[in-house]
């Protein structure tokens, strides 16, 4: 087993895992299957009904592990679970109502009654193995689902520490850090209502950045307050030219609802990048929505860059956003993009619960 293990580590991952269990099962577990049971005489004596069935068999195995018991099980998908079974079932029935020879002896009552109990012998054989397949897929299915939990599992805290030691590699002593804004906080006071209200901006961004570094899930309202400084600290610097529409729906009870912090942050970062001017007139539109644990975010900028140079930089900043995504939220997002006649939108969807 310590030897099975170790080759899976060292073949790269969930996939190559689930290619050799796969070749297990169709070059000996099904062999073994055929040699062993009655099947090797209904090659001889019934060479069309044996070849179905061992056909059937393999087809058995595959459906199950392409619908993926255990992930519809954790999902509560019911609906999905039971309709492949339920059809795999009547088609092993359907087999074992296949017509083969009838016997033939002397005595016709004793022909019929031999021909009945053959017919139920191959029928429960038939039952017997499309059990042992089941059973060997369903170890099989939820076998790999483990290991790629837990192959994901590893990657991730893999990342969150490369990620936490180049923040530290990074990172300003916080209590230097703050005390240095505050001074200039005060050098600054007076000179300029503006600038006293960037600096508490700013100050409160980082503040939040430097909290929330230790957490995987704040509340959304801070998500919220956390969006609507960096809106207020970019209009700032910008002049009447960049328009800005920032609408939440958020209730007071939903605030609590706890999501990833700074998740997104890189969608409202791009489209200021990419769609804030300070010679034309430009609109930027963010939307945040929550109804019925599902999450909707939504950017939409005119492209103000140079496109080729949009269009580049902006799907890494998406790449990665999308990777957190498939981490933390696995089958449970949609992230869209769309350009169109300058207009870059971003959709983001997210089923918390």
């Amino acid at each position: 087993m310590k030897r099975l293990l170790r080759r899976l580590r060292i073949s790269g991952g969930p996939r190559s895992t689930s290619w050799i269990l796969n070749l297990f099962f169709c070059v000996v577990f099904m062999p073994i299957l055929v040699v062993l049971g009655p099947m090797r005489q209904w090659l001889g004596q019934w060479p069309l009904f044996a070849l179905l069935a061992i056909a059937f068999l393999y087809g058995c195995y595959f459906c199950i592990l392409r619908i993926n018991l255990p992930k519809l099980l954790i999902q509560g998908q019911w609906k999905r679970l039971a309709v492949p079974i339920l059809g795999l079932i009547v088609v092993n029935y359907l087999l074992t109502l296949y017509p083969l020879p009838d016997l033939d002896f002397v005595i016709p009552s004793l022909s019929a009654y031999q021909t009945e109990m053959r017919n139920s012998s191959v029928a429960i054989t038939l039952w017997l193995m499309f059990s042992l397949v089941v059973g060997y897929a369903l170890t099989i299915s939820f076998v790999t689902e483990l290991y790629q939990q837990l192959y994901l599992t590893k990657k991730i805290e893999a990342q969150r520490k490369k990620a936490e030691l180049a923040m530290f590699k990074s990172q300003i002593s916080p209590h230097f850090l703050f005390n240095t804004l505050n001074s200039l906080y005060s050098l600054v006071l007076g000179t300029s209502p503006k600038v006293e209200e960037a600096f508490v901006k700013f100050t409160d961004l980082l503040r939040y950045t430097y909290v929330v570094a230790d957490h995987e899930y704040v509340p959304l309202s801070d998500e919220v307050q956390y969006i609507q400084n960096y809106i207020d600290l970019q209009m700032l610097r910008l002049n009447s030219c960049t328009k800005v529409k920032w609408a939440h729906d958020i209730l007071p009870d939903q605030g609590t609802t706890m999501v990833p912090p700074m998740l997104m942050l890189t969608l409202v970062e791009n489209a200021f990048k990419y769609g804030a001017s300070a010679t034309e007139q430009c609109l930027i539109e963010i939307s945040l929505t929550l109804s019925d644990g599902i999450l909707r975010f939504s950017t939409s900028n005119h492209v103000m860059r140079r496109a080729d140079e949009f269009r580049q930089a902006v799907p890494m900043g998406l790449d990665n956003c999308r990777n957190r995504l498939a981490t933390l939220f696995p089958s449970r997002f949609s992230l869209t993009t769309n350009e169109s006649d300058g207009l870059f939108t971003v959709e983001l969807t997210i089923q918390l619960q």
